[in-house]
């Protein structure tokens, strides 16, 4: 058995409360998935800070260009910014899967003034984690935000592509066919451009992005245990983060719901 799948392994239970967390079945109209993508949204922007940050340390991404010295995972982090950050849209077009992301929001009803405000202060040069503590986002929002922050600032490169690796790109597959199967049965329409995303996510992350990151953390421990020790680490933080924000969604929303009622 290979280091990355020893250590997947040891993360079942944790998987296993994500895939069986209770916020799947609180899931039942469009009010209660306006209150997922509000809080989740945060987590696909910092999903974009985590990609970057491996694309900065593992490609030249410099005007005055030189060779990097792994090309495989130059290769892999390539491969997968190209599709989170400019992939096929509904229309035709291009998008980035935040971009889709805030698309879905709007065509869902669910309010997008906080994740807007947020990137606004960024672009005023307010530091991220200043900028989110003037929003009142739920706590739990707040601290998935500040982890991820935390790991691409201090972590070892290993650590940070552990956190993309068994915390999004392998993860975030399972995680999004239960929210789909929710989807499907909560609005006429109104999710259609959710569904797409979530389908596209799926899609990609199972095929081609999470075998990649596979290979990706395997291409940057090599044989080298004091690695993957560390990796084993940041991969059970970065699922407990996780359930810490399915944690929070769950709480903002009512255990039973009349559907009728929520459904525009």
């Amino acid at each position: 058995m290979s280091q990355f799948d020893r250590i997947y392994k040891t993360l079942k239970p944790q998987r296993d409360a994500l895939l069986n967390h209770s916020v799947y079945g609180r899931l039942h109209g469009i009010a209660e998935m306006r209150t997922f993508m509000e809080h989740h949204v945060f987590a696909v922007w910092d999903f974009m800070c985590l990609l970057k940050s491996l694309q900065n340390r593992l490609t030249c991404t410099q005007t005055l260009w030189h060779p990097v010295d792994n090309v495989d995972s130059c290769r892999f982090i390539n491969e997968i910014v190209l599709c989170e950050e400019s992939d096929e849209n509904r229309g035709g077009g291009f998008a980035s899967h935040f971009q889709l992301y805030h698309t879905s929001m709007t065509s869902a009803g669910a309010c997008t003034a906080k994740i807007d405000r947020f990137l606004e202060l960024l672009q005023q040069g307010n530091e991220p984690r200043h900028a989110l503590k003037s929003l009142s986002n739920p706590a739990s929002v707040d601290h998935f935000v500040a982890d991820t922050l935390q790991i691409i600032e201090d972590g070892e490169l290993c650590e940070v592509a552990a956190f993309f690796a068994f915390g999004r790109e392998d993860l975030l597959p399972d995680l999004f066919e239960r929210v789909v199967a929710e989807v499907n049965t909560a609005s006429e329409g109104a999710l259609d451009d959710f569904q797409y995303y979530l389908n596209r996510h799926i899609e990609v992350d199972g095929d081609e992005h999470g075998p990649m990151a596979k290979r990706m953390v395997e291409s940057i421990c090599g044989n080298d245990q004091a690695k993957w020790d560390l990796v084993a680490t940041a991969a059970s933080h970065a699922l407990d983060a996780r359930l810490r924000l399915w944690d929070g969604m769950a709480n903002q929303m009512p255990a039973t719901t009349d559907v009728t009622a929520t459904t525009p």
